[in-house]
């Protein structure tokens, strides 16, 4: 194991042998509590009414906190790299993983030497590690293990951003560009740019959690895009520039989510094999015809199954659950269930107990016009991947 800084241990994520509503027939009610939350969100039907007033109080609460943080009552970190945040204004996945490795790929492509920061979500331990291709995802969480298999460049991850991204740069000091996963929300980190990522449900009903989907108010206000932020890249006691927004698209979005005329639209596809535990890449036209078990731990497993049969292939049965789901309790599950097909993300847990379950690769094509506005907001910043010794350093 590598970690960094103080180590709490790994915490167990339930114990052993736990029953009643850690069984079998407990993830697949969380998992249509969830779909049926998601469902209300996009509407503002009774449900969502009832839970208005919570939203009021959420969206103070949530305002303070920024307040805090932008008045610098909070500390923000600021890094000596920049750092590019990939994040969602709605509660669950838009995309935010194949548009970090997208991401990562483009700067690779341009010359940038690039490290990966997340927090690692679900995951049972809560110190600062680096993320090994051969780490327990029980550790550091579904996503960062993908994202180190997948891109090959140094993840950690933390609970504080900016520790994994100290113990990153450390590690690996030729690094000179921080991709953060699923941090918008995350202020005490400083960020240069923020990518927005959006799928086809886009800010639902648009009221703040509980009674809509949305962590924050969208879009934001013309007074929200003036506010200074702290920690200047040159200074970190003066304020430095808001960061530069891009929004992204990972699919179209339903007709009553029009999505802004800045914003940019990506596509989604299968990957045309699919992935064994042994490296092995059966094409997905040998399973058509079939009769396959699909199932997904992800935000929309529903989204998954419909690119599956589009692909023509026969799904006998699916198994929604819930997101980031561990499955050490899947045995009962799964009993009896062949021909198991999954998301890349699933596999990287599933295989430690269904080595035989395919994965499916999800592909994210981003248009150049998206990259090169990423590569203008940069610029714009002095931030060059060839000319590391011109950029602006923070100081000590």
């Amino acid at each position: 194991m590598a970690a960094c800084g103080a180590s709490r241990g790994c915490v167990a994520a339930r114990p052993a042998g736990l029953a009643g509503p850690w069984s079998t027939a407990d993830p697949m009610l969380r998992a249509l509590i969830e779909r049926r939350l998601r469902a209300a969100w996009q509407r503002r039907g009774v449900l969502a009414r009832l839970l208005w007033p919570l939203s009021r109080l959420y969206g103070a609460l949530a305002a303070h906190r920024r307040r805090r943080y932008l008045s610098g009552a909070l500390p923000v970190a600021r890094l000596p790299v920049p750092v590019i945040v990939v994040g969602n204004v709605i509660v669950g996945g838009a995309g935010k993983t194949p548009t970090t490795l997208a991401l990562v790929a483009h700067l690779q492509a341009r010359g940038w030497r690039p490290g990966i920061v997340s927090r690692g979500h679900g995951r049972a331990s809560d110190d600062c590690r680096a993320v090994q291709p051969d780490s327990d995802p029980r550790e550091v969480g579904d996503e960062p293990l993908l994202l180190r298999r997948r891109a090959g460049v140094p993840v950690f991850v933390a609970r504080q951003r900016a520790q994994a991204g100290r113990a990153l740069l450390a590690a690996h000091p030729d690094t000179d560009v921080l991709v953060c996963d699923d941090g918008l929300q995350h202020l005490a980190l400083a960020r240069d740019l923020e990518v927005v990522v959006f799928d086809a449900r886009g800010c639902g009903n648009h009221w703040l959690l509980p009674a809509g989907p949305l962590r924050e108010p969208w879009p934001r206000s013309p007074a929200a895009a003036r506010e200074p932020w702290p920690g200047s890249p040159v200074d970190p006691r003066e304020p430095g520039p808001r960061p530069a927004e891009l929004v992204l698209w990972t699919e179209p979005p339903a007709p009553d989510q029009a999505p802004a005329p800045a914003a940019f639209g990506a596509t989604r596809a299968l990957a045309e094999h699919a992935l064994r535990a042994d490296g092995g890449r059966p094409p997905l036209a040998d399973l058509r015809g079939q009769p396959l078990t699909a199932l997904a731990a992800i935000a929309r497993p529903e989204a998954f199954f419909a690119m599956l049969r589009a692909a023509g292939l026969t799904l006998t049965d699916t198994l929604a659950l819930p997101d980031h789901y561990d499955f050490d309790s899947c045995s009962r599950l799964l009993d009896g269930r062949q021909n198991l097909i999954c998301t890349e993300k699933d596999a990287v847990k599933l295989w430690r107990h269904r080595p035989d379950a395919l994965a499916v690769p999800l592909r994210l094509q981003v248009p150049a016009a998206f990259f090169a506005a990423l590569d203008e907001r940069l610029a714009a910043r002095g931030y060059h991947p060839a000319s590391r010794a011109d950029r602006p350093t923070a100081a000590p």
